[in-house]
């Protein structure tokens, strides 16, 4: 195995470190507190060709792959925007790119890439569902058949920034639960405009994520054509997997930025801060031990997680590797995060020396877009052998 960059990768981590820094906390920190969205960043992000590195180049991608993708995600994520700036990757090149680049037919590709790439047409993904949750094979929303299209009625829960995307990926039943053999049966992927006639939504209050809002989005009676169908009608599940396990690579190299800023953080408030005597408080082991515990977990996720990311692009089983680092880069971000807080005292409670906002963003990715409950189910049935137990 070589560990080392190629010329092409570390020229991808150099133009992501550079924008990363040029978008520092402070940047991040109004952002949050005004719950604005980061409209300049992505622009700045699209315009160095880093929304695209894993797209196409006939449709103006770079053509490399997810390792890459990855890559400039830590960068980002690391120069002070944290795990948040994850998310618009996930709502961008992969639910929009992945299911288009790898699922969609040309046409769509044709329409939708070049703009996706170029940072003019912005996507969400309607997938969650109150009843349903983690367990999307029990997902309700219908689409009805009607003449050559469907009607589609239902309800959406925890949806990311549908206030600002161009398209939104739905993911509804065109044949109810009752009606097939298998629950991975009788799933189809829509892609549509969040203003199409029916669809409605309403924001959610949250601890953190203040950048990209979350909502409830409302399906009543929605008309459906063919060409809004990506891949196969009844046969949406294999591509939702896709769709989901690039997610967890993108959510992975998020957190492990955030660690490292977090850290960053910690170790150079601590570097200067003194209370007993002449010693900074960074000489002690108390603090020095759960920041040094944090970034070995993070180190040991961040590679896991570019296993997982080499294995996609060749085409090989990375589900697995997938979970399992966004399993322990998620548990790594709560450490640093908190000991970062713990390290500040006092301050770490203060905005402007955003170790908080940190803490209450990376505390979601615990749970979403998969809890760690459902990881370790994952693990124990397909990599430990054991029986299902859920």
């Amino acid at each position: 195995m070589d560990f080392s960059l190629s010329d092409e990768q570390r020229m991808v981590v150099e133009t992501a470190r550079r924008i990363g820094e040029r978008f520092g906390p402070a940047y991040w920190r109004d952002l949050d507190a005004r719950k604005a969205y980061p409209a300049e960043a992505w622009a700045a992000i699209c315009e160095a060709g880093l929304c695209g590195v894993a797209l196409p180049e006939e449709y103006g991608g770079a053509g490399l792959g997810m390792l890459e993708m990855a890559l400039a995600i830590e960068q980002l994520a690391a120069g002070g925007a944290g795990a948040t700036l994850a998310q618009m990757f996930m709502l961008n090149p992969i639910f929009g790119g992945v299911s288009l680049a790898r699922f969609g037919t040309a046409a769509q590709k044709r329409d939708l890439l070049p703009g996706l790439i170029r940072g003019e047409a912005t996507f969400c993904m309607a997938l969650t569902e109150p009843d349903a949750g983690t367990n999307s094979l029990e997902l309700r929303s219908f689409a009805r058949a009607e003449g050559d299209g469907w009607r589609l009625n239902g309800r959406k829960v925890w949806i990311t920034a549908v206030p600002q995307a161009t398209r939104m990926l739905v993911v509804a039943r065109t044949a109810r639960i009752e009606e097939v053999r298998r629950k991975t049966e009788g799933i189809t992927l829509f892609l549509i405009e969040p203003d199409r006639p029916g669809v409605s939504h309403a924001p959610i209050e949250k601890l953190g994520t203040h950048t990209l809002p979350s909502s409830s989005v409302f399906f009543d009676e929605v008309r459906l054509e063919a060409a809004d169908v990506v891949g196969e009608v009844g046969r949406g599940w294999p591509a939702l997997l896709e769709v989901l396990n690039t997610e967890r690579i993108v959510t992975t190299a998020g957190l492990v930025g955030t660690v490292r800023l977090a850290l960053r953080l910690a170790v150079d408030y601590a570097a200067t801060r003194k209370v007993f005597g002449d010693r900074p408080i960074g000489a002690y082991q108390g603090l020095q031990f759960p920041l040094a515990q944090a970034h070995a977990l993070n180190e040991a996720a961040a590679l896991l997680n570019h296993k997982a990311a080499a294995l996609c692009d060749r085409g090989l089983p990375y589900g697995s590797a997938a979970n399992q680092a966004k399993l322990l880069a998620a548990q790594a971000a709560a450490q640093a995060t908190e000991r970062a807080m713990q390290t500040m005292g006092g301050m770490g409670y203060a905005k402007e020396f955003d170790a908080e906002r940190l803490w209450r963003d990376a505390r979601l990715f615990r749970f979403a877009p998969v809890s760690e409950e459902m990881v370790l189910n994952f693990i124990a049935q397909h990599d430990l052998g054991m029986p299902r137990g859920y």
